[in-house]
């Protein structure tokens, strides 16, 4: 089979106050090579060789090395790593990304990605703004931030892309178009945009409850995200996912797959691996619990602890549809039929017309404006509304 693969590295040197996403806290001790993480690195290693005699993949479109923060691991933990993928596949993946944060993305570190075969990085910077940074604890300052860049300018020349974020605390639209500036003069040729989301659960959302810390309201973070992506697009970077800009030909091929809802294989605890049975139009999923005592614990025998999930055809064909609209490309049409055996247009006719009319839907193709993009959600409740109304 094909499929592609990601790897969780669950570690940070800390949490930021706005993230709900499983990680652990790497202390300096265990950053500076502690049993923890040796002991991580051979669990992942162990899970490499079942997976890939499990799923029987000789090899893979494209890898993507997550977290957490996988600069964490340093350069003996991820040469490691990239030394034991390269025993296992038949051939190197045609798009090989690492994460990394400025605080633990060092020369020593980037320079040994290059050499093992990473050809693309991404750098998570979310803003150059020290108030900013420091309001939600963000790891790093902004001239370890400032030094990335260069690092990366050097060794990833236009092949590395930057994270940022809007609707902050002490953010404003102009500050944010002051970053992507930076950001794109040191060659970024991908930025992903994301807007900030309370969620619950995070110290953010209790602070603001309680009234210690102040945000953006809906309508200012709104225009704030509005005007970054104006900046990035006046720069040539064009929006071909929701919350994703890139150069022409750079964008990442590993989330396309994601977008597209081909197979992938997820390694590490909280990472989830989706299996699509192209010729039925069903899939399954399966998710490794996230816990990291459970996950270093697992004997070898199975799959790691966690569950699984049977995708049935008319639970794929939403998903396929939620994600694939989330492009400015649209769905895959050609795939979708091929897996469903019926055309979008077949499915959705009322609401492709009703969205098409109002200027939202592009004429040569069934894909969303960059407009359109603003309003997925509405567009969304529409088709699967449509699709409940018949049966499915």
């Amino acid at each position: 089979m094909t499929a592609s693969l990601y790897i969780h590295i669950p570690f940070c040197v800390s949490h930021c106050d706005y993230c709900d996403f499983y990680s652990e806290i790497a202390s300096k001790a265990d950053c500076a090579g502690s049993r923890l993480l040796d002991t991580y690195v051979e669990t992942l290693k162990r899970e490499l060789d079942f997976v890939f005699d499990f799923y029987k993949l000789p090899s893979v479109p494209t890898l993507y090395i997550g977290g957490g923060t996988p600069s964490v691991l340093g350069r003996k933990g991820l040469e490691a790593i990239l030394l034991h993928l390269s025993g296992l596949l038949e051939s190197w993946p045609v798009e090989v990304t690492v994460e990394a944060n400025p605080e633990s993305a060092d020369r020593d570190i980037l320079a040994m990605l290059k050499d093992r075969g990473v050809n693309r990085l991404s750098l998570g910077i979310q803003s150059l703004n020290e108030a900013s940074r420091r309001s939600v604890r963000r790891s790093g300052t902004v001239a370890q931030c400032l030094t990335a860049l260069e690092l990366a300018s050097d060794f990833f020349p236009h092949a590395f892309s930057v994270d940022l974020m809007a609707g902050l605390p002490f953010q404003t639209a102009a500050g944010l178009c002051d970053d992507i500036t930076i950001v794109l003069a040191s060659g970024a040729d991908h930025v992903s945009l994301y807007a900030l989301i309370l969620e619950e659960s995070t110290p953010l959302a209790e602070q603001v409850r309680s009234g210690q810390k102040v945000l953006p309201s809906e309508e200012e973070a709104e225009d704030i995200w509005l005007a970054g992506r104006n900046a990035l697009t006046l720069q040539g970077l064009l929006p071909y996912e929701v919350s994703n800009f890139a150069l022409p030909g750079r964008e990442s091929r590993h989330n396309m797959r994601y977008w597209r809802m081909e197979s992938w294989v997820g390694c590490g605890p909280g990472a989830s691996s989706t299996l699509i049975d192209e010729p039925l139009g069903r899939g399954k999923r399966y998710t490794n619990r996230a816990d990291l005592a459970a996950y270093l614990a697992w004997d070898g025998k199975g799959l790691p602890p966690g569950e699984e999930e049977v995708l049935d055809r008319n639970t794929l064909l939403k998903e396929s549809l939620m994600m694939g609209f989330r492009t400015i490309q649209g769905p895959d049409e050609t795939l979708f039929e091929g897996r469903f055996h019926q055309p979008i247009s077949a499915l959705i006719p009322q609401t492709l017309g009703r969205w098409r009319s109002r200027g939202l839907l592009q004429e040569n193709r069934l894909a969303l404006t960059a407009e359109g993009l603003l309003l997925l959600n509405s567009f969304l409740v529409d088709a699967f509304q449509e699709l409940e109304q018949q049966g499915l």
